[in-house]
């Protein structure tokens, strides 16, 4: 038999903790292997039961979600879903920040949650077109960009992106903007399978862990640039 996915619940609030084990537990293939009612307990009984994934409240006492995630990331103890009650940027880009590999509205559905936890127990980072595309503003308007995306001249070309082939590049540049596997097979008149082989030998080459770390090295690069509303990768 396959083994199951393990899941570590953190929220400050029992009864939270409670519907998230009662949906999670019916599911022949995740198991809940403990919760956390703050940050610092969530390093340690992550550092003990080594779950798969955590699902990571952010506003908790002693130490917040987002502290943590940064712990527990920079070990390479587990992955991490943010759990917010709110879509807060400020809370997807520290999360980020953190290195995290989703974000998930407490208010989802039970069908979502554990679709979510298979998926970045599977490699996968969750991370919605929509919000992609938010992160890449939001990272444009930065303060201290502007040699990197300003009109002047274009960005110095990333020694990383040497590793990619012509085609990997371009995966790399459309997934950097959003854009799903399938929405990328279709501009590139490809299938949907052929993406994801591109997709994993980019990961595989700049030492990526997920989807989410794809973005930000692509705005880095310079793959994606403000001004282009068509999606097209820059370089």
């Amino acid at each position: 038999m396959t083994a199951r996915t393990r899941v570590l619940l953190v929220d400050d609030h029992r009864l939270v903790r409670s519907g998230f084990s009662l949906i999670l537990s019916v599911e022949d293939d995740l198991e809940v292997v403990g919760e956390a009612s703050d940050g610092d307990e969530a390093v340690r009984l992550t550092r003990e039961l080594r779950p798969d994934v955590v699902l990571m409240d952010v506003q908790m006492p002693v130490m917040d979600g987002i502290e943590a995630t940064r712990r527990i990331v920079a070990d390479d103890l587990s992955k991490v879903v943010i759990l917010t009650t709110f879509d807060r940027d400020d809370y997807v880009f520290a999360g980020l920040g953190a290195g995290a590999s989703g974000f998930l509205l407490k208010n989802s559905d039970a069908e979502h949650l554990v679709e979510a936890v298979r998926a970045v127990a599977g490699g996968h980072a969750l991370l919605a077109p929509e919000v992609t595309r938010r992160v890449i503003a939001q990272m444009t308007e930065a303060p201290g960009r502007t040699a990197l995306v300003g009109t002047a001249a274009p960005p110095t070309r990333d020694p990383r992106l040497d590793e990619l082939t012509p085609r990997e590049l371009e995966v790399l540049g459309l997934v950097g903007r959003g854009l799903s596997n399938a929405e990328v097979a279709a501009r590139l008149f490809v299938g949907e399978a052929t993406v994801k082989t591109h997709l994993s030998n980019v990961f595989a080459k700049l030492h990526l862990r997920d989807r989410v770390q794809a973005v930000v090295l692509a705005y880095e690069a310079g793959l994606i640039l403000p001004g282009d509303p068509e999606g097209q990768p820059g370089g």
